[in-house]
């Protein structure tokens, strides 16, 4: 018994399933071989299928006992045998049928055969002298069929035997396709034959051998990676010989026969079944089209009538059997137009879409199991490579390579993918592969589809080796698709693609530095838009110069970023920005490879650095946050809770207040190119960027206040607090606005004295810890009590006191935007109670009213620059920023009393509950709405493009211009935004002259 249980464990070791019969199996042949039975169970463990090994083992030895007795003279005979038909019962029927070439297998395969040695066996076959077989009947294709097959087996044993057949797949694959070039001109041979003759649809000798006849293979027989059982994808051409006397419609006539016979001397059923099928439709109009054409009527079709996809069939076209001096002919002349193919109109995204068709037309019982055409399969590999191969290979020869590996390699080598990428490409693409050989090796039948039974997956795991079982393949494969389908949808959706592909000739050689001179690459500079053609010149130079692969890299990015630079307001600084960007950067391992694999990354760059100096420079300053332009989430404001968790982070990590105080520095300078950058982008509103800068001036002054307030032991001796006032208090903020605040103290313990003394002193520290010279923060106190000769800080009391007996009425307008940001809550909360009854008086008299109409008029008679054109004045102008807020305002102070939903420091929030109730028309609503609007985007742009503050609409051209792209205009549009601009605020002036200084405001309506 224990024997027994031993015998059956050592069985399941080598792979046994149906262990019932196995053992009566095995003493059986071992009676008919001669080898013990325990030898042929070890021999029997290499195989794929054991159980399937066995059970042909055993009807080959009963079949042909003579045969079959080679096979078993050792150990070593009989696991060579085992481990081919325990992998490809195809094979083992084969030997059923002709058990005669058991003999293939007498000696290990060591060497894969050369194409030549392949070529002349199969010549050798069918007896062929000068390209004509012997016989001219079916005796002929049979011969060519068990030859191929022998050769087949002898691949197979060598194929199956290595170590590492991952590694191993390429030279496999081109064997496969050697032997099936080989196959086509031995069956050509036979063809050649059975054309001879009278009668019809026979030719006269003479003028078949003169009849040249070249076979193009295409797809996976063209790139020498074919499967074990591929279609063999062709083309015939033929041409006339005029010194035989043969015209081009006579050749075309024996090629056509010659074809045809060539064709079904490969496929057509016979006493040994047809190898495989021989696919002529990538031909000129396919299947409507005719089965051969001259040299002449191939090139006409491909100048007139082709379309993108047959130029990318054609990607991998070689002669590959018949005349093969025809065939190169074929193969040059078809290249310049290979080459020049992506060039065309939209090539690009038709075969993105191509793509997608071939997806949508799996059935969708299919997709999960597709090794080749399902998403993270074989040809989502294929397409990659030849879209990136089409459209580099325009300019750059050295990735002109027909196989798909071959051309993974050139093109990581020339920098256009990375070296990692490259390489998992290739592994994932050979493993796909090696899956796809053991699965059609197994029956000798052309299948692209993953098993989904368990015993199957396990016996495809064991063929494999890349398992040791059916779970651990499923794993496996599931991972390589995951990282294919990811790769794919990295490389070959890249908007980059589609920029190169429709690059001039010319402007592909700008960063090269070939092809043109000096004089012609400024001339071209200055032609595309560059202001400073041999500044640009010196700046390409830099970036290109030299071997590294970050010059490689560059030299492939520039001539599109070059167009994208030029399509911007400002293409000078774009690249100057860019060259320093790049020498910070470019010894990194991320920057070029995001700018040229990810989707949108490099034009995202350029339209910042060509449109904004704000960008540019801070960008300059903070090199790492280019990283930012892959993903559009991290180009998006981020939300004041995770601004608060970031500045609690950093002061629990600083016991320095100066420490904790530049990390937030350098925090605020961070988010505000962020925010700038999501403005340039369109990724957010003015109002989200007006929230966001105003979020983030917050929290650097939230977080310097607590780390000073924490360091200086004071919380339990006065209570202190920033009051945010105007834009800053109703959150709206601009690039480049001032910060305007108020600072409140409560005694606790503290002497009214000492509480103010420590109260300045945290209003100095706060002044001089937020002062950044990279980026500024003016702390502004003008909005105080008593404006500048007033205190910087005032006690609560000292405010109320001050509110009751000498408050004017500007100051309670002023209150309208007051907003506690930071400080203590008990404290805000009281001052905001104190503003609320400054701010929303019960009752404001008319004389009060009065006195804000004639603050207004001489705010906009004195305060308006000298010599400034008030149409153009995007703050104190007419129809401008003052005019919405005052006439706002002034609807706040006669009625928030009354009406709570105008109690807000935002002033669009005002506007709009002011429409709500009646005080102003929606339409007069709205169109102050877009006037403060207008003028808040083109201040905010102003400074984006300027890297400084104005509030003057600019009338120089170039700076308008850019101003009205960081708007959003077309190029050229200057004269279209100062209109639009002069239009709606004109529009906005009638209200406000209407309604402030004319007619008086509404009253609310009566309940």
């Amino acid at each position: 018994m224990t024997r027994q249980q031993l015998s059956l464990t050592a069985l399941a070791r080598a792979g046994f399933v149906g262990l019932s019969s196995v053992r009566a199996e095995l003493d059986e042949l071992a009676d008919l071989t001669g080898l013990p039975a325990e030898t042929l169970a070890g021999a029997i463990s290499v195989a794929a299928d054991p159980d399937t090994a066995l059970s042909w083992a055993l009807r080959l030895v009963r079949q042909a006992p003579d045969r079959a007795a080679e096979s078993f003279r050792s150990e070593e005979d009989a696991r060579r045998l085992f481990r081919v038909i325990g992998a490809s019962e195809g094979i083992a029927e084969f030997f059923l049928r002709q058990p005669d070439q058991l003999e293939a297998l007498a000696r290990p395969t060591r060497d894969l055969p050369s194409a030549d040695d392949l070529r002349n066996d199969l010549l050798d076959a069918v007896d062929a002298v000068d390209g004509v077989a012997a016989e001219a009947d079916e005796s002929g294709w049979t011969a060519l069929r068990i030859r191929y097959r022998r050769r087949l087996v002898q691949l197979a044993a060598f194929d199956l035997e290595q170590v590492d057949p991952v590694a191993g797949f390429d030279g496999v694959a081109a064997a496969l396709s050697d032997l099936a070039a080989a196959a086509l001109d031995a069956s050509l041979a036979v063809a050649r034959r059975m054309t001879v003759g009278t009668g019809p649809g026979r030719f006269p000798e003479a003028q078949v051998r003169a009849t040249p006849f070249a076979v193009i293979g295409m797809g996976k027989a063209g790139a020498r990676e074919l499967n074990y059982l591929s279609d063999v994808d062709v083309i015939f051409v033929t041409e006339g010989v005029e010194d035989a006397g043969l015209e081009p419609g006579r050749t075309v006539d024996i090629a056509t026969r010659l074809a045809m016979l060539t064709m079904r001397g490969i496929y057509e059923p016979a006493i040994e079944p047809g190898l495989w099928e021989v696919d002529p439709n990538l031909r000129p109009e396919g299947k409507d089209g005719a089965l051969v054409r001259t040299l002449e009527s191939h090139l006409a079709y491909y100048d007139r009538w082709a379309k993108g996809w047959e130029f990318q069939a054609l990607l991998k076209a070689r002669p590959l059997a018949g005349n093969r001096a025809l065939g190169e002919r074929y193969v040059d002349a078809l290249a310049p137009k290979v080459w020049s193919s992506a060039s065309r109109e939209n090539f690009v995204e038709s075969v993105q879409r191509m793509r997608v068709r071939v997806t949508e037309n799996i059935p969708d019982d299919e997709v999960h199991y597709q090794l080749k055409l399902g998403p993270g399969g074989l040809r989502d590999v294929e397409f990659t490579v030849q879209l990136l191969q089409l459209v580099h290979g325009q300019t750059d020869e050295r990735v002109r390579q027909r196989d798909t590996l071959g051309a993974l390699a050139a093109l990581a080598a020339q920098g256009y993918i990375g070296r990692e990428e490259s390489a998992a490409f290739s592994h994932d693409y050979r493993s796909l592969r090696l899956m796809e050989h053991r699965l059609q090796l197994r029956r000798l039948t052309r299948t692209h589809l993953m098993p989904r039974e368990e015993a199957d997956v396990r016996i495809l795991a064991r063929a494999t080796g890349l398992a040791a079982n059916a779970d651990q393949l499923l794993a496996t494969w599931n991972e390589i698709k995951h990282r294919v389908r990811g790769l794919h949808e990295r490389l070959f959706y890249r908007p980059l693609l589609s920029a190169v592909a429709a690059t001039s000739s010319e402007d592909a050689r700008l960063a090269g530095g070939a092809g043109l001179t000096s004089g012609q690459a400024e001339a071209r500079l200055a032609a595309i838009g560059f202001r400073d053609p041999r500044g640009a010149l010196a700046h390409i130079g830099a970036l290109t110069s030299g071997v590294s692969r970050r010059a490689t890299i560059q030299r492939h990015l520039l001539p599109v970023m070059l167009q994208w630079f030029a399509d911007g307001p400002d293409p000078d600084y774009g690249l100057l920005t860019f060259r320093r960007l790049s020498e910070e950067l470019g010894g990194t391992h991320w920057y070029l490879r995001m700018l040229r694999d990810s989707s949108g990354a490099a034009e995202r760059l350029t339209r910042v650095l060509s449109g904004s100096r704000f960008a540019g420079e801070l960008l300059g300053r903070i090199p790492e946050s280019a990283a930012w332009l892959e993903s559009e989430d991290e180009l998006r404001p981020r939300p004041a809770a995770l601004l608060r968790d970031e500045t609690a982070a950093i002061l629990a990590r600083h016991e320095s207040v100066d420490a904790a105080a530049s990390a937030l520095r350098a925090m605020r300078r961070r988010e505000v190119l962020r925010l700038a950058i999501s403005g340039i982008l369109g990724f957010a509103t003015i109002e989200e960027l007006a929230h966001g800068l105003t979020d983030v001036n917050e929290n650097i002054i939230g977080g310097v206040l607590q780390a000073v307030r924490s360091a200086r032991g004071e919380s339990d001796q006065f209570e202190f607090a920033v009051i945010a006032m105007g834009r800053f208090g109703g959150r709206e903020l601009g690039f480049g606005s001032d910060a305007d605040v108020m600072y409140v103290f409560r005694p606790l313990d503290a002497e009214q004295d000492a509480a103010n003394r420590g109260a300045l002193a945290i209003v100095s520290e706060l002044n001089r810890l937020t002062e950044d010279n990279r980026l500024p923060l003016d702390l502004d106190i003008g909005l105080r009590p008593e404006g500048k000769n007033g205190p910087p800080a005032r006690s609560l009391e000292s405010y109320r006191a001050y509110y009751r007996r000498w408050s004017l009425t500007w100051e309670a307008q002023a209150l309208l935007r007051a907003r506690g940001i930071a400080g203590d809550a008990a404290l805000l909360a009281d001052f905001a109670e104190l503003a609320d009854e400054v701010r929303y008086p019960d009752d404001i008299g008319e004389q009060q009213v009065r006195e804000v109409k004639r603050i207004k008029a001489r705010v906009e008679n004195e305060r308006l620059p000298q010599g400034a054109d008030p149409s153009r004045h995007l703050k104190l102008g007419r129809g401008s920023l003052s005019d919405v807020e005052w006439f706002v305002q002034l609807i706040q102070l006669e009625h928030a009393a009354e009406v709570t939903a105008l109690r807000t420091t935002s002033t669009l929030d005002a506007l709009a509950a002011a429409a709500a109730h009646g005080f102003v028309t929606e339409e007069d609503a709205a169109r102050l709405r877009d006037a403060w609007l207008f003028a808040s985007r083109t201040r905010s742009a102003m400074t984006l493009w300027t890297d400084k503050t104005a509030d003057v609409l600019p009338s120089d051209r170039v700076a308008l211009d850019g101003v009205a792209r960081l708007m959003e205009y077309p190029p050229g549009s200057a004269s279209r935004l100062e209109e639009d601009y002069l239009a709606v605020t004109r529009r906005a002036r009638q209200v406000f002259e209407r309604g402030f200084y004319g007619l008086p405001l509404r009253p609310p309506p009566t309940a």
